[in-house]
């Protein structure tokens, strides 16, 4: 596939198709890679990114409960300091 380098401000850049950027899953950020005279765009995945939000809404629908006991509650962890 060939693409044209397109000026951006005072810098070029590079544009990525839709198809590209969906096919790749390509968010925000690439992170790039220079390997033996190649350029290698690989994609960033923010795994954690809204989380806070998401723990928002747990805690006000009351849905942030622990699943299973906590098993340390009757340990003395005193002896592991």
């Amino acid at each position: 596939m060939e693409t044209s380098i397109i000026k951006i401000g005072n810098s070029k850049g590079l544009r990525l198709s839709k198809t590209i950027l969906e096919k790749y899953n390509i968010q925000d950020k690439v992170e790039i890679i220079l390997e033996m005279g190649q350029i290698v765009l690989k994609p960033i995945q923010q795994t954690r990114k809204n989380w806070d939000k998401a723990y928002e809404k747990m805690s006000l629908e009351g849905d942030d409960k622990l699943l299973i006991d906590n098993i340390f509650e009757d340990e003395n962890l005193e002896e592991w300091i």
